[in-house]
């Protein structure tokens, strides 16, 4: 279904799909299961890696010498672009939003540390980061330069249609009949992308997704409008009424994205000592909150499988605290 896209390997075969034995005692569920995709070799791996696999594919077919990508300095994306640029051999230019005095700890120091050219943007928001970053990508081609932007969503909602395929066919191998997935809900292609896969590929799953940094219709809104989009590329629609399998709430959002909550600061922590998981507080720790609120108000029925997606984030911990 995606072979006419260009994709390079960066993820490494497939990640793992673990039961989380502890946690299922603890909370009395015997089906919930994990998708470890903060388990990948390149640069502590994250969901933007299977993205990358189609974006820096598309950029060596179109011949780039260079990756321009923008972020804020906590970016998961800008240090995973910095990553696949390296190990590809193109140069890559990141743009930073932020107090240009803000030293760089976390991911972007490790974006330095990865050999990217950073250039600091100043406190600006989303839509103006976009306008700089499409400017930046101008300059360079009038220089002489063939830089890629980074962040197509229709494109990088590949990865996650590819980890729809992958995920039913680990599922498949253990038996198991998976009926709930849960996702941290944010930007949308991530979520569109695995939405979109299981749909095509008539599986039975339900998606919740806590939303971490939209309202619910906002995002719902972004999750279409993107699964459309996949339809079009991909010359393939899904079937009708796949939105009756999408669950949003706004139950952990809390202040907002980037601010951990009380719940979420005791899911990362609950995690980690029942599983030995590693979850950062404010994104994928929401998420994981998310699930023991689904199990505990049936949601999630207990004689139903569920799996959380571990999008990664890992080198934010060592910001947290």
């Amino acid at each position: 279904m995606l072979s006419a896209f260009p994709r390079i390997d960066l993820v490494g075969g497939p990640t793992p799909l673990e039961p989380m034995k502890r946690v299922s005692q603890a909370v009395g569920h015997p089906q919930l299961w994990v998708k470890r995709d903060d388990c990948m070799p390149l640069a502590f791996g994250g969901n933007k890696v299977r993205s990358l696999e189609f974006w820096i594919g598309e950029a060596l077919a179109q011949g780039s010498d260079m990756i321009v990508v923008a972020g804020g300095l906590a970016s998961n994306q800008c240090r995973l672009t910095a990553a696949a640029a390296a190990k590809t051999g193109l140069d890559a230019l990141v743009l930073y939003a932020g107090e240009a005095s803000a030293p760089l700890r976390g991911n972007a120091l490790l974006t330095e540390r990865l050999g990217a050219r950073i250039r600091r943007l100043g406190p600006v928001g989303e839509e103006e980061r976009g306008r700089l970053a499409r400017q930046a990508v101008a300059e360079l081609a009038a220089a002489g330069r063939r830089p890629y932007l980074i962040g197509d969503p229709l494109r990088g909602a590949l990865g996650y249609v590819r980890a729809a395929q992958e995920l039913a066919e680990q599922a498949r191998s253990f038996g198991l009949e998976l009926r709930h997935i849960v996702l941290p809900g944010s930007m949308g292609p991530t979520e569109a992308g695995m939405i979109y896969g299981a749909a095509i590929l008539g599986l039975p799953w339900t998606f919740h997704l806590p939303s971490v940094e939209y309202q619910a219709e906002a995002l719902r809104l972004r999750i279409e409008q993107i699964v459309d989009g996949l339809a079009r590329l991909v010359g393939k629609a899904p079937p009708s009424g796949w939105q009756e399998r999408l669950r949003i709430d706004v139950d952990q959002l809390g202040e907002g994205y980037g601010i951990p909550t009380p719940a979420s600061l005791l899911a990362a922590r609950r995690f980690a000592a029942l599983e030995g998981l590693m979850i950062e507080q404010t994104y994928v720790a929401k998420a994981f909150s998310g699930l023991l609120d689904y199990v505990e108000t049936q949601a999630i029925p207990r004689d139903e499988a569920a799996c959380i997606i571990h999008t990664g984030g890992t080198p934010s911990l060592f910001e947290q605290g």
